[in-house]
């Protein structure tokens, strides 16, 4: 026995070194022949592409001669920019480039091929640019980038502009690319910058995403040149597996143990430190390899079986005859065993009916328990909505008493235009606890108007105006935070150029309120109430911050600050919903609410106070703001 395993093993052993040599042998020389097939295919994919590009590498420098283009940053105003205008109409359409324009020396669109569109690139700023500024400095440039008039994508070419030796202006030509490459997802190609970002691919969703990690100051250089617009510039999902000789690679699309797996060739391209790779399928490669595995295997195991195969007929007949022995043993202690095992067999069948009758009666008691449950769920629910009511309307009712004792003064000492606008106040009030109701029906069947915008500036300026009478007493400040870190004051009136949020007015208003009601509560008794109202205005977010120098949040409270009912006031004087609601709206919104400890202006001094940092996404749209050409 010993020895058939010692025997059986050595064979096993032998097979699989066997096959693991002939996929190793096959895999390597057919990835070598796909390498070959690949370089060169890049190769003459460059080439191509680079011949196109250096076809237009001498129009800039013709155009930057012509006297049309010279007289126009000289004269923006007059005749020759009318000319020039047409000149590079019809330069562009004789050349097949896409575009072509005049910049004058402070980076201002003079004269545009497509001066008769309507999205003329005349008037237009350009001297964020990199082709602006290299070629202001007396040099040739070339840049990709996607349009921040056209938003489309293309290769530019700048060339200084000189007027008897003096510099006037920059020409620039835009070369469309979307021609390059052709799609094709069976052998994908596709074109990186020097950062590593796709700006070419024969798959149209790989654009504008990453192959590596952007530094730092990459990030920085293309945000604030706009080189790519919008995009987000995602990673791509390909991870190098293995590096292969002349420039190749193994990589693998997607992740997990079903991710494709390609072999990546590169091939510099340009002067702009582009690379243009090849990914080419290792799916022939694998099933060569397979094919030379499997037949390898069959060889050596049609080998083996034959010679089994007499070893085994001896045994067998050996074995034929112990168990007809056996066989007559077996029977007999069979009938034992059958018989012991049908009194077990009825015992069982007697507990398991006993079994039965007790899960029956238990899930007619858990049926009853869940229905029970449910009912209790109806009723916390509705009375969590009643006190969401309450709440909400607590603040529009306490100002409903105000202005109506002011209103019963005012008409008392006849001053009827004070009266008439308290009375307007009031009528807009009870509009306000209309919609609050309206906007608790929302609330409870979770739908949200897709298009609601709300202006910074107003929903602080009617919040704090809600609020007033309970903030007399306390130094509130509305400042405004710069990109820098510098503050300066927040103008309440100034609606057309604050920032806006994607989310409902009044629920911006609800959520503010709630916060700072609770920063003025925080403040009841305070020697030197002070609540600093931060607006800091991000690219894609606003963060408005509500600070308060009170005595803070005890830290076993902070983790459930935000669940309902819960609160740090006295019995009373509130029902703790306040900030529930708010972490509610920002979050139904797409933003965050969080809290922190509050910090005075000298950072050395001790924390104390409590900060609420509320996060929305910015809206454009409806702003009165504009995004970047």
């Amino acid at each position: 026995m010993l020895r058939r395993t010692v025997v059986l093993l050595v064979l096993a052993a032998l097979v699989i070194a066997s096959c693991a040599a002939a996929w190793s042998i096959t895999r390597t020389h057919a990835i070598d022949r796909l390498r070959e097939a690949s370089a060169t295919r890049a190769a003459r994919t460059s080439a191509t592409l680079q011949a196109a590009l250096d076809r237009y590498e001498p129009l800039p420098y013709l155009l930057s001669t012509h006297p049309l283009v010279q007289d126009a940053p000289r004269q923006p105003n007059g005749d020759a920019v009318v000319r020039a205008n047409r000149y590079l109409e019809e330069i562009t359409q004789r050349s097949k480039a896409s575009q072509a324009y005049l910049i004058t020396g402070d980076g201002l669109c003079v004269a545009a091929s497509n001066w008769r569109e309507p999205g003329s690139f005349v008037g237009t700023r350009y001297n964020f640019r990199p082709y602006f500024v290299a070629a202001t400095a007396g040099r040739e440039d070339h840049f990709f980038g996607i349009g921040t008039r056209s938003h489309q994508a293309g290769y530019y070419i700048s060339q200084p502009v000189s007027h008897n030796g003096t510099q006037v202006g920059v020409v620039v030509i835009k070369i469309d690319l979307s021609w390059f490459p052709p799609q094709d997802r069976s052998e994908p190609l596709f074109v990186t910058d020097a950062n590593g970002i796709v700006i070419l691919s024969s798959i149209p969703s790989w654009k504008y995403h990453t192959t590596r990690p952007l530094s730092s100051r990459a990030s920085a250089w293309i945000r604030d040149t706009v080189q790519y617009g919008d995009e987000p510039l995602t990673p791509l999902p390909l991870t190098r597996v293995r590096t292969r000789a002349a420039g190749a690679a193994l990589v693998q699309f997607g992740s997990g143990p079903l991710a494709a797996l390609y072999l990546q060739t590169e091939q510099p391209l340009s002067e702009l430190g582009w690379r243009l790779s090849v990914l080419s399928p290792l799916d022939d490669v694998d099933a060569r390899a397979r094919a030379m595995t499997v037949a390898t295997g069959l060889a050596l195991l049609i080998a083996a079986l034959l010679g089994f195969y007499w070893q085994l007929r001896r045994a067998k007949l050996r074995e034929m005859e112990y168990g007809r022995r056996m066989l007559q043993n077996a029977y007999a202690e069979l009938n034992q065993r059958v018989a012991e095992r049908t009194a077990d067999l009825s015992a069982a069948n007697e507990q398991l009916t006993r079994e039965v009758g007790e899960r029956t009666r238990a899930e007619a008691e858990l049926r009853a328990a869940q229905d029970e449950l449910v009912q209790a769920s109806k009723l916390a629910a509705l009375g969590q909505m009643a006190a969401g009511i309450t709440h909400e309307l607590n603040q529009p009712l306490a100002a409903l008493r105000t202005f109506s004792d002011n209103t019963r003064v005012l008409i008392e000492r006849n001053a009827l235009d004070a009266a008439r606008e308290n009375l307007q106040a009031i009528a807009t009030l009870i509009d306000r606890m209309g919609r609050i109701t309206n906007q608790l029906k929302l609330f409870v069947s979770k739908r949200r108007p897709r298009d609601a915008h709300a202006v910074v500036a107003q929903a602080l300026h009617n919040a704090l105006a809600m609020l007033r009478n309970k903030l007399a007493g306390i130094d509130v400040r509305v400042v405004s935070v710069h990109a820098d870190g510098k503050r300066a004051p927040f103008d309440l009136n100034a609606l057309d150029t604050s920032p806006a949020v994607r989310c409902d007015d009044l629920r911006v208003e609800q959520a503010l309120i709630n916060l700072i009601d609770n920063a003025a509560d925080a403040l009841v008794s305070h020697p030197a109430a002070r609540i600093i109202i931060e607006v800091d205005t991000r690219p894609d977010v606003v963060a408005i911050v509500v600070i308060d120098n009170g005595s803070g949040i005890a830290a076993d409270v902070l983790p459930r600050l935000f669940e309902p009912f819960v609160t740090t006031k006295e019995m009373g004087q509130g029902l703790g919903l306040g900030l529930a609601i708010a972490a509610s709206i920002v979050r139904d919104a797409g933003g965050t609410l969080s809290v922190a400890t509050a910090r005075d202006d000298d950072r050395d001094a001790p924390a104390r106070g409590a900060c609420f940092v509320m996060t929305l996404p910015r809206a454009y749209a409806r702003s009165g703001q504009d995004t970047p050409a």
